[in-house]
Order: structure tokens, then C-alpha cells, then sequence
């Protein structure tokens, strides 16, 4: 199995909650949620979900749901034709800062986002993103183009 971070990692002392790493293979394999929010749970040092959305949601639904004032990581299953009429699906790794979260959230997010991302086997593109213009839906679409 890919995921190996369950314990705390070197960099951050965060972890992988077995949740998180099964939320995702449910987005990835079952395409059993649209999107899947993740927060860190400093009191036990890992990553933990935050919130997932339903397959039929859209992306307006999954952009409301990020904080406006504090920092989360998400993915995102983003499904498109492609001009030759095929249907794809790309999964986004989000790392949300927005300029408004405390100075002490953004440090750690940043120093766990790479050992977390590494864990998500699967994911074809990454956005980092401090305002919803850094992620809205036109980025998304140019980005799996």
C-alpha cells in the first residue's frame, strides 16, 4: 500500500489518519464523493477530514466550503470531455492559505503539504491558492486541458 505516513512525518510531526487516506481512495476508486476537504488536528498531529462532498455536487458547492480565514488542503475529482468528445476526470490537490489565516496555520500547513501530498497516489495536478480567484473554475478547466 502507498500510504506510509501514519505516524508523524520528519518534516512536520503530522500524520495520516486512516480516514483521510480511505475518504480518498473513495474519491479516487468509487468516485464515491466529488470532493474531500482536509484539516490539520493539531491536538493529534495529523490530517484528518474536514468534509466530503456528494458526487453530484458542484464546484461552487466545494469553493464555498474552504474557510475564508483559515487554512485547509483538499482534492477535488474535476470530470470534463475532452475535445475528441471523451469523458475524463482529473483529481486537484488544493493547499488553501487564504491571506486572512493566522501566521501560525500557514507555517504549518506549509511544512506539511509536501509528505501529505506525496501520500495522495493519484492526484494529477497541484494549486496552491491564497484567494478563490487562484482556484476558480477556469483555472481548474486550463489546468487539466
Amino acid at each position: 500500500m502507498f500510504f506510509r505516513l501514519r505516524g508523524p512525518n520528519a518534516s512536520s510531526g503530522m500524520g495520516v489518519a486512516d480516514q483521510s487516506n480511505n475518504t480518498f481512495l473513495e474519491l479516487k476508486r468509487k468516485k464515491k464523493h466529488r470532493y474531500v476537504i482536509f484539516k490539520i488536528d493539531e491536538k493529534k498531529n495529523e490530517v484528518i477530514v474536514d468534509k466530503t462532498g456528494g458526487p453530484a455536487e458542484s464546484y461552487d458547492d466545494f469553493a464555498e466550503c474552504l474557510p475564508e480565514s483559515d487554512c485547509r488542503y483538499a482534492v477535488y475529482d474535476f470530470d470534463f470531455v475532452t475535445s475528441e468528445n471523451c469523458q475524463k476526470s482529473k483529481i486537484f490537490f488544493i493547499a488553501w492559505s487564504p491571506e486572512t489565516s493566522r501566521i501560525r496555520s500557514k507555517m504549518l500547513y506549509a511544512t506539511s503539504k509536501d509528505s501529505f501530498r506525496r501520500a495522495l497516489d493519484g492526484v494529477h495536478y497541484e494549486i496552491q491558492a491564497t484567494d478563490p480567484t487562484e482556484m476558480d473554475l477556469e483555472v481548474i478547466r486550463h489546468r487539466a486541458h
